[in-house]
C-alpha cells in the first residue's frame, strides 16, 4: 500500500490517485512525495505540508535518539539494538579484524503490514 493511500485512508477518503510517473519509476518514497501526498489529500499548503513531514519525522529521530523505541500502530516498530565486540573476518584476504561494539537501528513491520505485503 502506498503512502498517499495510507493518507487517503486517514483523511476518510477511499483511494488515492496514482502517484506521478516519476514517483512510480524510482520505488521510493521521498520527503517531498509525503509532502505532495499531504498537499493534494488534507488541503495544506505545500510549506505546510514539507513543515509537517520534517516535524514527525524530527519527532522519530529524537525519539531513536533518546533510546527509545517508536512504534507506528499498524505500520511497524523502530527498535535500537546494541552489537557486542566481535571478530570478524575479510573474505577476500581472511585476515581477522576486531569489529567494534556498535547500535543499530532495526525495524520490524507489524503483524498487519506483513499480511498486507504478503497479501499481493
Amino acid at each position: 500500500m502506498t503512502t498517499e493511500t495510507l493518507i487517503a485512508k486517514a483523511a476518510g477518503q477511499e483511494s488515492a490517485p496514482p502517484r506521478s510517473d516519476e514517483a512510480a519509476r524510482r520505488g521510493t518514497v521521498t520527503r517531498s512525495d509525503l509532502a505532495e501526498a499531504l498537499f493534494r489529500r488534507i488541503g495544506l499548503s505545500r510549506l505546510e505540508s514539507a513543515q509537517l513531514v520534517e516535524m514527525v519525522i524530527d519527532e522519530v529521530s529524537d525519539a531513536l535518539l533518546r533510546g527509545e523505541n517508536v512504534k507506528l500502530s499498524g505500520f511497524g516498530t523502530f527498535l535500537q539494538r546494541a552489537k557486542r565486540e566481535r571478530v570478524g573476518r575479510n573474505p577476500k584476504t581472511g585476515v581477522e579484524a576486531t569489529i567494534s561494539p556498535r547500535k543499530v537501528l532495526v525495524f520490524k513491520a507489524s503483524h498487519i503490514m506483513r499480511e498486507r505485503i504478503n497479501r499481493d
